[in-house]
């Protein structure tokens, strides 16, 4: 039981470090010598320098930032709210809040990166591919929605 335990605490950080990276890191949009995130456009200057200015103000852009953080913010909760009722929840019952919340985290992962991946186009035009930062929110996605039915599913023994 111990290590089912520790398996799905390391299961959730997993998710949460891909959440968090995917989030902040510059590399959801790369071409040679530009890269863009969710923050920030970064374009290759004189002498191999790195200018960086602020994304744009796009609403589109405002919502997949706005997702990220949701999942974030939820995925947070849900971590915390599965060590409350590891110790606070009775013999037999089921983690179904801190699931709920752990799937939550999920779809929005899923709506952000899929906003990203059709709206993306009317922010950068140049042939660009898309980066690994990308592709990790991609990969959280699935994570966390196996983590919240793995909570749902789960009951608590003494």
């Amino acid at each position: 039981m111990l290590l089912l335990l520790l398996g799905i605490i390391i299961l959730h950080v997993a998710v949460l470090v891909l959440l968090f990276v995917s989030t902040i890191v510059s590399s959801w949009l790369v071409s040679n010598g530009y890269s863009a995130d969710l923050w920030q456009n970064c374009s290759e200057g004189v002498s191999s320098t790195w200018n960086c200015l602020s994304s744009s103000n796009n609403e589109w852009l405002q919502s997949v930032q706005a997702m990220m953080i949701l999942s974030i913010i939820f995925s947070v909760l849900s971590l915390f709210l599965f060590f409350c009722q590891l110790f606070t929840l009775t013999k037999g019952g089921r983690f179904y809040l801190t699931g709920i919340f752990q799937i939550l985290a999920g779809l929005c992962v899923v709506a952000g990166a899929s906003i990203f991946t059709v709206r993306h186009t009317e922010w950068h035009r140049d042939p660009a591919s898309f980066g690994y930062a990308y592709i990790l929110a991609w990969v959280a996605f699935p994570l966390a929605i196996i983590s919240g039915i793995i909570y749902v599913i789960l009951r608590k023994r003494e």
